[in-house]
């Protein structure tokens, strides 16, 4: 246990105080967590508020990643998943291929998880009839597809809004999006990664339109680049934000950017001190966010599991097959079991829960 004395001499006293009485912190506050020299007081802090929500239990679940294609027009700089058309790698998976991957996988999913490229010529229809397909084979499986920044795509090329084209796809078995594409919300420094994709304006719109029709999401923030704290901590608060406003933010998934594969130039590569440092204080600053992901496609095993004693609560689940963390150089497994989910979770002294891709948890 670290003494109040010690938080003190860290100028930490005051954020203690708030952690304690469960206030929100302000900016400033997160600027001294992320300037703290001392990681075990800041992880301390976040695990009091991770027990305070979730206790012992730390959340899985079966869920089957589907890449649907890499082909894609927004040319960002830190990508290494996508591809041009008809360049060596490209590909494309129609629907009798995704439900393929479904049918020969290990186990039957509770979650299938689908996001792709935005493809210059796929319509709407396309997307549509797979996520039909999927649902009609699939019933009981949530299907969880499609980040803001594809929403946004789908519906230019479709000439219609985002919202029709939100509507159209809960339709056809679309139950919630995923969180990826955030990025970071800071313009100029998004401008920088990724000019061509969605504005942080949109990505934010798309989602305060899935809230409204009942669509849960999760959100994200690829961190470890070039972003600034100050970066960090804006998009954290946007985020904030944003959950007071709509409410139907699931799961923060904080994503640390991998170097090897990409055309970004980073100077000063993320430590594991650093990952565990945004992971508590994105843990601290989220208040009203329930789950934070320790994502060990991303992270790795060993990182991921370190991870739950410094504020994440989930350690997200089977997977089976990943491209896009992996062709950036992720260096993790392409699928965890059932058991090892378990035993990695035990092994840190936690319970395992079972939970469905809206965190509701499975006897």
């Amino acid at each position: 246990m670290i003494s109040k004395d010690y938080f003190k001499s860290l100028g930490l006293a005051e954020i203690l105080d708030k952690v304690t009485a469960a206030e929100r912190l302000s900016l400033e506050d997160g600027r001294k967590l992320f300037e703290c020299p001392d990681i075990t007081a800041v992880g301390a802090l976040a695990s009091m508020v991770r027990h305070r929500l979730h206790g012992n239990r730390t959340f899985y679940v079966l869920n089957r990643h589907i890449n649907y294609t890499n082909i894609c027009i927004n040319g960002c700089k830190f990508c290494a998943y996508a591809r041009e058309r008809g360049e060596e790698g490209s590909f494309i998976l129609d629907r009798e291929q995704m439900l393929e991957k479904l049918r020969n996988g290990p186990l039957t999913p509770r979650e299938v998880h689908i996001v792709g490229g935005c493809h210059p010529d796929l319509p709407l229809s396309f997307f549509e009839d797979a996520l039909g397909a999927i649902h009609n084979e699939f019933p009981d499986a949530v299907i969880k597809a499609f980040t803001a920044v594809e929403i946004a795509h789908f519906a230019k090329i479709e000439g219609i809004s985002t919202l029709e084209t939100l509507k159209r796809l809960k339709n056809s078995g679309l139950a919630m999006l995923p969180g990826g594409g955030a990025e970071i919300f800071a313009e100029e420094t998004r401008e920088k990664i990724c000019p061509r994709k969605l504005d942080s304006k949109g990505w934010l719109r798309v989602h305060e339109e899935a809230h409204s029709l009942e669509l849960s999401t999760n959100c994200t923030m690829l961190f470890g680049h070039i972003e600034s704290i100050a970066d960090r901590l804006d998009h954290l608060d946007r985020l904030r934000k944003q959950q007071d406003a709509s409410g139907g933010f699931n799961c923060f998934i904080p994503l640390p950017f991998l170097t090897e594969n990409s055309k970004l130039t980073i100077n000063d590569p993320l430590t594991g001190i650093d990952e565990l440092k945004a992971i508590a204080v994105s843990r601290l600053m989220l208040d009203n966010i329930p789950h934070i992901k320790a994502y060990w496609v991303m992270l790795s095993v060993k990182q991921a599991q370190t991870a739950l004693h410094f504020g994440a609560d989930d350690f997200d689940g089977t997977v089976v097959e990943e491209k896009i963390g992996h062709m950036a150089g992720a260096k993790s497994e392409q699928a965890l079991t059932r058991g090892e989910l378990e035993e990695m979770i035990k092994g840190c002294g936690f319970k395992p829960v079972e939970r469905d891709a809206r965190f509701n948890e499975i006897s």
